[in-house]
């Protein structure tokens, strides 16, 4: 289901929604703040870099557990990523095949993240770290864990999307948290400002875009059909508008929303009719069909801080 809008509003602006849903939107505040403070928070081996946000749906966390894993590559350091595998039937721990599991079964940033390093999937996050140590791992990362009580975590960085930070500033059902800001933030080393500035902290701001990875092709002679099961759909399509590509059609499904046949039959009917290609973003190829995958166009978008010495700083401290 999509964030109904008046998640959005500007704080100070009145909706009478969200003054209604407030009792429930404390409920589901004080729920989280118990089950982090009844947390064991195992401290393991090896280190521990969490990365997190305090909004419901994403904000970039995929693409900063990538270009953690590109900096720990350059340091020759071994790194596993723990997923709980969001929406896969998969209990785990069960490190992720690209070539064998479906986003059905691991869901489907593992699949997406398995090309990077070994990933983890596990709905108990220790039994998954446990079994990364087991298997060598210099250091982990915990993707989408900074609500998760199991682990004792060496660096934790809080991802925003900064085009819609933190929305009216309310828990849900009351607006897009899962837990009031600062008292996430207060749990944060860093954070990483994904698409502009952001003053609402005192921690250390790295900020940075997200890019498209060249790739040899003309844009601006391309007609596409394009689209994506993604937070925010909206800008994968303004990505590849700005690459000059002409959409002839947008099409934008739920989160994670699995891909049919009849879907994906529909799709390919209508970009042959308009004599026009499909394209979709990576995490949304990570879970077409096998026979769909070299029918459908990726597009790679990798992220970009105006200054990584910060966070690279702060990683080599961990050794």
């Amino acid at each position: 289901m999509k964030p109904p809008k008046f998640w959005f509003k500007a704080p100070e602006q009145f909706d009478l929604r969200t003054l209604l849903l407030a009792p429930l939107a404390k409920l589901y505040a004080a729920g989280t703040a118990k089950r982090l403070a009844n947390g064991g928070r195992e401290k393991m081996d090896v280190p521990i870099i969490c990365v997190g946000n305090v909004n419901v749906g994403g904000t970039g966390k995929t693409p900063t557990v990538i270009a953690l894993l590109e900096i720990l590559q350059t340091i020759n350091k071994k790194a596993a990523v723990i997923s709980r595998g969001y929406k896969g039937s998969l209990d785990g721990p069960v490190k992720v095949n690209g070539d064998r599991h479906k986003a059905s079964q691991v869901g489907d940033e593992p699949i997406l993240l398995s090309a990077f390093a070994d990933v983890w999937v596990a709905k108990d996050r220790l039994k998954g770290a446990e079994a990364a140590v087991d298997a060598g791992a210099e250091i982990l990362i915990l993707d989408d864990g900074l609500q998760n009580p199991s682990l004792s975590y060496d660096l934790t960085i809080c991802v925003v999307d900064a085009e819609i930070r933190f929305g009216n500033g309310r828990v849900m059902p009351a607006g897009p948290l899962r837990e009031p800001a600062k008292v996430g933030l207060a749990r944060s080393d860093m954070v990483v400002s994904i698409g502009g500035a952001f003053d609402q902290t005192d921690l250390p701001v790295l900020p940075a875009t997200l890019a498209p990875i060249e790739m040899g092709m003309d844009w601006s002679d391309t007609y596409a059909v394009a689209f994506a099961g993604i937070a925010r759909p909206e800008k994968f399509f303004n990505t590849l508008r700005g690459l000059g590509a002409t959409l002839v059609a947008t099409h934008a499904f739920d989160d994670h929303e699995p891909y049919s046949e009849m879907i994906l039959s529909r799709l390919e009917r209508e970009a042959f009719q308009k004599a026009a290609i499909l394209v979709t973003t990576e995490k949304d190829a990570a879970r077409l069909p096998p026979d769909w995958r070299h029918m459908v166009l990726s597009l790679p978008v990798r992220l970009k801080f105006e200054d990584d010495a910060p966070l690279r700083s702060a990683i080599k401290s961990l050794f």
